[in-house]
């Protein structure tokens, strides 16, 4: 069986641009300051950075862009992207995101992930190109309001309301969807107590991170693998990296293995603990989200 796996995280896990977005944008080209964009219709010329530069974007991309950055990335960069409470750095004074026009410097951190160290990982979320570009336009949209260069919005801090669901609602969603894998008093025995912050909480369950971690950044369950030989010999092991051509392996020794596969073989059948909740993420509406939410939060 061929198996494609994705090194996803949603809600938090999430868009930790990690060090990329830290660093210096490449010099000349979309880099190169005010004299890059400064022309466009709408633009504002003395601008410092493309994002600035670039007339108002369409609204109703700004406004999806938001809601995919509210799920995929708000744990880790903040609601007000100055960094969230997992470490991810401050989108508004990225030099990468600065500088990005419409996803093409963005898009290749949340596609291909980073590791930069001394800073949390960015795992790699398979995003399509216009849902990357929804959430470019969003992030530049904010940054287009600074008052200088890593300031907050303009307005009032936002207040976040996450405990607004019903929790029996919940308990029962809980009961049809989750209990199957999960426990209130297995793995999730008094996770309301220890995520005394819903926003956290809320971002945890979606993201489907370990509840028995003390923060949304727990890391996840790692995906297994069997390869079944023409032989007909088996081998597990923890899921490195999967292909069409290539799948890598580390087995319980340590060892790291590796196969060429053509076609169907060798077999390969891949155990991701993560799939379940990736399908469901395309089923969830605001208020299961909401209500479930307010169903853990009574685990204490």
């Amino acid at each position: 069986m061929r198996a494609t796996f994705f090194l996803s995280a949603i809600a938090c896990a999430v868009l930790t641009f990690a060090g990329a977005l830290t660093a210096q944008a490449p010099q000349g080209g979309r880099g190169g300051g005010a004299a890059q964009g400064g022309g466009r219709q709408g633009g504002n010329p003395q601008a410092t950075f493309p994002a600035q530069q670039r007339p108002p974007g369409d609204p109703a991309l700004i406004q999806r862009g938001q809601g995919l950055y509210g799920v995929q990335c708000r744990a880790c960069h903040g609601a007000d992207l100055r960094g969230g409470d997992i470490g991810g750095p401050n989108l508004l004074r990225s030099q990468l995101a600065l500088n990005d026009l419409e996803g093409e410097l963005i898009g290749p951190v949340i596609i291909g992930g980073r590791q930069t160290p001394g800073l949390p990982a960015m795992p790699a979320i398979q995003m399509p190109p216009d849902d990357v570009k929804a959430v470019a336009a969003y992030i530049h949209s904010v940054q287009a309001t600074m008052r200088g260069q890593g300031s907050p919005p303009p307005g009032a801090a936002v207040e976040l309301k996450v405990l607004v669901g019903d929790a029996a609602a919940g308990q029962a969603y809980f009961k049809s969807n989750c209990s199957s894998c999960h426990s209130p008093t297995g793995d999730l025995q008094g996770i309301g107590g220890r995520m005394s912050d819903p926003t956290n909480l809320q971002n945890l369950w979606v993201g489907g991170g370990n509840a028995r971690g003390r923060g949304a950044g727990t890391p996840r369950r790692q995906a297994t693998v069997t390869v079944t030989l023409a032989n007909g010999q088996k081998i597990d092991g923890k899921l490195d990296r999967i292909d069409d051509f290539l799948v890598v392996l580390t087995m319980s020794d340590g060892a790291q293995r590796s196969f060429g596969r053509t076609g169907e073989v060798p077999i390969v059948e891949v155990h991701d603990p993560m799939e379940m909740h990736r399908r469901m993420l395309t089923t969830y509406t605001d208020r299961d989200i909401h209500n479930v939410t307010a169903y853990l939060a009574t685990l204490k």
